[in-house]
């Protein structure tokens, strides 16, 4: 056996650093959709193995250091939800949203090769970056105030190009507003212009995995007209690796597959090595909620979010939310609120997530914060301007 060694005191320390930096890093940020509540401690023993999970998880393959029976199940467990076809469903765990919509893209453009895709400027960056790697021409649609699709612009632009097939890549729950398009208007308005041939995806990225718990519901799933839906694992339900899961259509994959003799499996995947940790994190984590576990932590998240939008108001800020989001909109803070809170910020507004993890006693300190550095600058613009006159 080769001896590896061991870490030099200088390198140790290094990782006692980081781990303190994380730790600091982890425990004051609101403005990114990521859970941080996840203890996967039990799987620990997992990590001295080479997980590969190379290949459909739905097909044999020669490699079997993996985890394909459990991808399978968190698979089934989100056909279930996003009311898929029981008869009629596909997908795998994927490294994230970026590349689950580039699937769904990919899928799209196979089927339709002369489409057009559709999309709002509320959009992910991702989307824009996928639709160029594809080389499918596309056209941005405007958004509403609240960063929703604007459903006239989308039909009047789709009636100008009535000839092409139609791509729509749909958003459940934008990046900054929360914003969800409806598929179900999405739907209507390609059946009124009679567009037959058509494709649509729906980035639920974040959305998604408490979706279908929403009241009232909003249509975004199989059943309201998706093709294929993306989630992330590492937002709402919590993950230490970024990971997404893809869902599709069986029939549609079918189309695009292609075998591969040195796998003994399809090559049906974005990539050829896969993650196979990460479907273990998701296989634990829906066994161990459920249905009504994730309905818990979407009405705990929801909650906490009219809580912070409330208490914002009380202090002057004028905050909002979209229907049902976890997401609450504010104008653009101050940089050292941004800094210790780790805030998104796009234009003139940034935005608190209220993840599941998210308390009270973190939003009371966030806004303690906030007020006391807006009443620092109004005294020093008031001094300054006192001093002048």
């Amino acid at each position: 056996m080769v001896n590896e060694g061991k870490l030099s005191l200088e390198n140790q320390q290094k990782l006692d650093k980081l781990q303190e930096e994380l730790a600091s890093a982890r425990d004051t940020f609101l403005g990114y959709p990521v859970s941080k509540d996840f203890d996967y401690s039990e799987l620990n023993k997992f990590f001295q193995y080479p997980i590969n999970n190379l290949g459909d998880p739905f097909e044999q393959g020669t490699y079997r250091v993996r985890t394909h029976e459990m991808e399978r199940e968190v698979i089934a467990f989100f056909a279930k939800l996003f009311r898929a076809n029981p008869k009629d469903f596909w997908g795998y765990v994927t490294n994230g949203g970026s590349e689950s919509n580039l699937y769904g893209l990919y899928i799209a453009r196979e089927l339709f090769p002369k489409a057009m895709v559709y999309y709002s400027e509320s959009t992910h960056y991702s989307v824009r970056k996928n639709i160029h790697l594809l080389n499918i021409p596309s056209i941005v649609i405007k958004s509403q105030e609240n960063g929703e699709m604007d459903y006239e612009d989308f039909e009047n632009t789709v009636r100008m190009n009535r000839h092409k097939p139609v791509i729509v890549l749909a958003t459940f729950g934008t990046t900054m507003k929360e914003a969800k398009d409806d598929i179900g208007k999405i739907k209507g308005i390609l059946h009124n212009l009679a567009i037959q041939d058509h494709y649509i995806h729906c980035d639920a990225a974040l959305a998604g995995s408490f979706g279908p718990f929403m009241q009232p519901r909003l249509p975004f799933d199989f059943m309201d007209g998706a093709d294929s839906i993306s989630i992330s694992g590492h937002k709402f339900i919590g993950s230490p690796i970024p990971t997404g899961v893809l869902m599709a259509k069986r029939s549609n994959r079918d189309r695009i597959a292609k075998g591969i003799s040195y796998i003994g499996s399809f090559d049906t995947t974005i990539t050829g090595s896969r993650n196979g940790h990460s479907p273990l994190f998701l296989w634990y984590a829906i066994k161990k909620l459920g249905i009504e576990g994730l309905q818990q932590r979407y009405q705990h998240s929801l909650a906490i979010a009219e809580y912070c939008e409330a208490e914002l108001q009380k202090i002057g800020v004028n905050a909002w939310r979209n229907p049902n989001a976890i997401t609450v909109v504010l104008p653009k803070t101050p940089q050292s609120i941004k800094d210790k809170w780790q805030l998104a910020t796009e234009g003139n507004i940034s935005h608190v997530i209220c993840m599941p993890n998210v308390t009270k006693t973190q939003i009371d300190e966030f806004i303690n914060d906030l007020k006391n550095c807006t009443e620092q600058i109004i005294e020093e613009e008031f001094s300054y301007d006192f001093s002048l006159s």
